[in-house]
């Protein structure tokens, strides 16, 4: 599948109706309080409903009406120059969270609200998957969809271009991504479902005394380096043994002069082990800093073996001497060769060395509470009616 091209997201938290062009790199700051939090977790729970868990993501954060927009359904001209007070109004269009991306192959949308008053339940505080769209190209259309969900009914093109009805009651909160993905008839659902599956999200990474990356484990082949590190030694062997060595060697140069890494095998249980120019023995995951140690796994996290269609990476610099972050934009703007990466930052010397690299940068900002990217030309967006 290609890379996404458009990321549409209304109605989470400040993000009211953000649509953003993203390119194979992209990296996304702005000041604190911006939005680029919220922009990365409405990415997150995008990847949850490929897995299943997109209600129980929002059960976490505290239930539907806690994520989504707090300020008025339109925001008028005259509330934007300050002319009229910022209020609200009749509203004209149902409660909704939607979430949709796009290629020039396909594009996917989302669109979730809250529960009809009855019949009651005790789980009333669930939101609901209201319609959901499957379709080729990058805008959605009348004549292009080949998956569509109106409430419980789900219905896909067979190969003839005609439309047969693949459930009639899917549950509220489960998704056709899920439920009905069929290798026969459903393959473009199947495919999507694999591929969104497949993303990736790094945030971080803990570094702290007690940290898991810190610890020995028991080494197993680990071609994808876990969300929390903890299999850093294992991961970093497999990219010895059967991935891109000659680079993860580079890598570790290019920030670290001099030094070298390797794992100690202790009868199974695995350990990293660093070099470095002017001691006479190796330091171990204990005794390195928290940077040189949170560089290591975004070295182990983006060598991956097996690389994924989409890399979101979550304030990376975090810990990060300023010395390291040239060398992090090296690192990352390699490893977009082989995967879509997503930066989310506001270090500006990192910034500034992936802009240098070739990655699209987009600035959010706030105007009015709204998440806004004011330089950029929002792109033509359709989504898919309840």
């Amino acid at each position: 599948m290609s890379i996404i091209s458009r990321l549409c997201i209304a109605g989470y938290r400040s993000l009211r109706d953000v649509r953003l062009e993203i390119g194979t790199l992209t990296v996304v700051t702005g000041a604190n309080g911006s939005g680029k939090s919220s922009l990365y977790r409405a990415l997150r729970l995008l990847a949850d409903v490929a897995q299943g868990r997109a209600i129980q993501s929002l059960a976490m954060e505290g239930g539907l009406p806690s994520v989504l927009w707090a300020g008025p359904e339109a925001i008028s001209r005259a509330m934007k120059a300050g002319v009229q007070p910022v209020q609200g109004a009749v509203r004209r269009s149902p409660v909704s969270l939607k979430l949709g991306f796009s290629s020039d192959s396909y594009g996917y949308a989302i669109d979730l609200g809250l529960p009809p008053p009855v019949p009651r339940s005790r789980f009333d505080r669930d939101p609901e998957i209201k319609t959901e769209s499957l379709w080729t190209g990058l805008l959605l259309g009348r004549s292009n969809v080949f998956a569509q969900r109106k409430g419980p009914s789900v219905s896909v093109r067979d190969r003839e271009g005609a439309w047969r009805p693949a459930f009639t009651q899917l549950k509220p909160y489960d998704s056709m991504l899920t439920h009905c993905s069929d290798p026969r008839d459903a393959v473009e659902l199947l495919m999507l479902r694999e591929s969104m599956r497949e993303w990736r999200f790094y945030d971080h990474f803990r570094t702290d005394g007690d940290a898991p990356a810190r610890r020995r484990q028991i080494g197993t082949r680990t071609p994808i380096l876990a969300s929390d590190g903890a299999d850093l030694a294992a991961a970093v062997t497999t990219i010895q043994e059967v991935g891109d060595e000659k680079g993860l060697n580079a890598a570790i140069a290019d920030a670290f002069p001099g030094a070298s890494l390797d794992v100690r095998d202790a009868d199974g249980l695995f350990e990293i082990e660093m070099r470095q120019h002017g001691l006479l023995r190796p330091l171990g995951a204990a005794e390195l800093s928290d940077g040189t140690l949170r560089y290591l796994l975004l070295v182990a996290a983006l060598l991956s073996p097996r690389p994924a269609p989409l890399v979101v990476l979550n304030e990376p610099e975090t810990s990060l001497h300023p010395d390291l972050l040239p060398a992090l934009a090296r690192l990352i703007a390699a490893a977009s060769a082989s995967s879509q990466i997503i930066v989310v930052s506001h270090a500006a010397e990192l910034v500034a060395a992936l802009e240098e690299a070739g990655a699209k940068r987009i600035v959010l900002e706030k105007q009015l509470g709204e998440t806004v990217a004011a330089d950029e030309v929002r792109p033509a967006w359709n989504w898919p009616s309840r």
